[in-house]
């Protein structure tokens, strides 16, 4: 194991018929370190072979690690049975925004924020009635939650961090009411109503 003396980035370096090419080393938060490959290519004229992609880490994510055989998944580190057994749905999904679970104070803020943005746009209700009657509530929901960027386009620059935070909390508060359209309209039942408690 090498390290670049201008950045102290751990390196390995990889041999090939013709030279070698050294690679950053990507150290996990849990589990196996990998080897970035991404310069590979364009500096080697190689590529790697991972049939099935059995050793390949598709991303870096420092919110799930996933070991299937082992049977282990963890959000920020929490075993998944735990956030089950002792949290609600409201309580993971801040997890998985902010990196941990909430106190109660931020608890009662998310909520809030959350139920004020659960109903759609007038006008986002009828583009329901453009569906057959017999579609699968699976297209319907994707083409509704798609649309949904057409009427709230006040929170649509992904580099804005409070406009991500708006659409986000906008997206869990409005998918259960378009999946509830997406379901009802085969149905014939177009309407769906919010009850505050």
């Amino acid at each position: 194991m090498a390290e670049n003396p201008s950045s102290g980035q751990e390196l390995a370096t990889l041999k090939y018929p013709g030279g070698e090419i050294d690679l950053d080393i990507v150290h996990a938060t849990e589990g196996s370190d990998g080897i970035a490959l991404g310069p590979l290519l364009a500096k080697t004229g190689y590529t790697t072979f991972d049939g099935g992609f059995v050793n390949t880490a598709s991303t870096k994510s420092a919110i799930t690690y996933i070991d299937g055989d082992a049977g282990i998944l963890r959000y920020r580190g929490i075993p998944i049975e735990q956030l089950a057994e002792n949290s609600t749905f409201i309580e993971v999904s801040y997890l998985l925004i902010y990196g941990e679970l909430p106190t109660a104070e931020q608890l009662e803020t998310f909520t809030t924020q959350i139920q004020r943005h659960t109903l759609l746009h007038e006008d986002l209700k009828r583009f329901f009635d453009g569906f057959p009657r017999n579609a699968h509530p699976m297209p319907v929901l994707s083409s509704a939650v798609n649309a949904l960027s057409a009427y709230y386009q006040d929170s649509l620059d992904p580099l804005d961090k409070k406009q991500v935070e708006l659409s986000t909390i906008r997206l869990l508060a409005k998918l259960p009411t378009i999946a509830a359209y997406a379901t009802r309209s085969p149905r014939g039942s177009r309407s769906c109503t919010r009850t505050t408690r």
